[in-house]
């Protein structure tokens, strides 16, 4: 199969409704990363999402709307409250989690009774949605567990040959996934951080983290949201999250590395000659933007190992840090107990 890339514009949005509505997949754009979409109310087509990502079958997916009528046609009930969320944050990267109705096939949701759905911010993709007529599912466009797309090049890298086409919206401004949330009677779950962060959802009810956020799931445990697995977003290269300073990073490295090593850091950081610096960011947002593009250029470059500071776990940092975790498979070096550093 050849796979061809188009500028998501609409001299091209009828192509890539045209290609869905035959059941076949199209990579496109939203704010958060690039989405591997399909009709996600055709079993078959979704089949081709999970075949074309080597995605295992459990991993529920998201299906994407273009207007609030589009939700009521899949979630069995909406709560009063989801509207008052719908209203602030969508369109954009809020995903939220519904009992679903029949029409939403078993393959969709990983085999939950639930659905989780989300309005992306992109208008390209929205409009793109009400041509097609069905909601679309649409997980990130790269192979399971390696680090999601944020540019349409990144989606040629790991889809080439596998679809037909990929839609070109540049860079994507979040650089993470959606926030992932449930409801419950005291108010609502975060399953997975993102740009619509505990601290914004708190202004509206309760809010807890779930515990997979920032630990392993259980083995015998199915995963209610995507990327609440173990190891995920992960590059070839070995990733450690550095706990401490970047001084005593340095001092680390000076001693423990080995083989072609990349760094992820402020701009201002200085890191020792032999490491690789790759762009990390300053600021929480700035770092969601930058992370899964370094972790790819960390193994186009060839390296062995990637170090990455590790990021405020408050704000956007939740999203970045719950990120990194699954990429490191919770590797964590805790500088401040290697002792004194020559």
């Amino acid at each position: 199969m050849k796979t061809f890339i188009y500028k998501a514009d609409h001299e091209h949005i009828e192509q890539a409704a045209e290609l869905l509505r035959k059941g076949e997949i199209v990579a496109i754009p939203t704010e958060t990363v690039y989405g591997l979409a399909a009709n996600g109310l055709d079993a078959e087509a979704v089949a081709k999402i999970f075949a074309a990502k080597g995605r295992p079958q459990d991993n529920p997916l998201i299906l994407h709307i273009s207007d609030f009528s589009m939700l009521e046609d899949i979630a069995e009930e909406i709560p009063e409250f989801a509207k008052k969320l719908a209203d602030k944050f969508w369109p954009g990267p809020l995903t939220m989690i519904f009992p679903k109705k029949n029409i939403v096939p078993a393959e969709t949701c990983g085999g939950l009774d639930t659905v989780a759905v989300r309005m992306p911010k992109q208008e390209f993709t929205r409009e793109l949605i009400r041509k097609c007529g069905f909601p679309l599912a649409a997980p990130s466009a790269n192979t399971s567990g390696l680090p999601s797309p944020t540019a349409a090049v990144h989606v040629f890298e790991d889809m080439n040959g596998k679809i037909p086409l990929i839609m070109d919206g540049g860079e994507c401004a979040c650089g993470v996934e959606s926030t992932v949330i449930t409801f419950e009677n005291s108010g609502l779950r975060v399953l997975r951080p993102g740009a619509i962060t505990p601290e914004m959802l708190r202004k509206y009810t309760q809010v807890t983290v779930d515990s997979g956020v920032l630990q392993k799931l259980a083995p015998n445990v199915r995963a209610l949201s995507p990327g609440m697995k173990y190891k995920h977003y992960s590059p070839k290269a070995e990733v450690y999250i550095a706990d401490g300073t970047i001084e005593q990073l340095c001092g680390y490295l000076k001693i423990n590395s080995y083989g072609k090593i990349a760094v992820l850091c402020g701009e201002s950081d200085e890191i020792p000659d032999f490491c690789i610096r790759l762009p990390y960011g300053d600021t929480s947002e700035q770092q969601a933007e930058h992370l899964f593009a370094s972790l790819r250029e960390a193994d186009a470059l060839g390296c062995d190992a990637v170090y990455v500071m590790m990021p405020e776990q408050t704000g956007m940092g939740l999203a970045v840090y719950n990120r990194l975790l699954r990429a490191a498979a919770f590797r964590i070096i805790k500088l401040h107990e290697q002792g004194e550093q020559p």
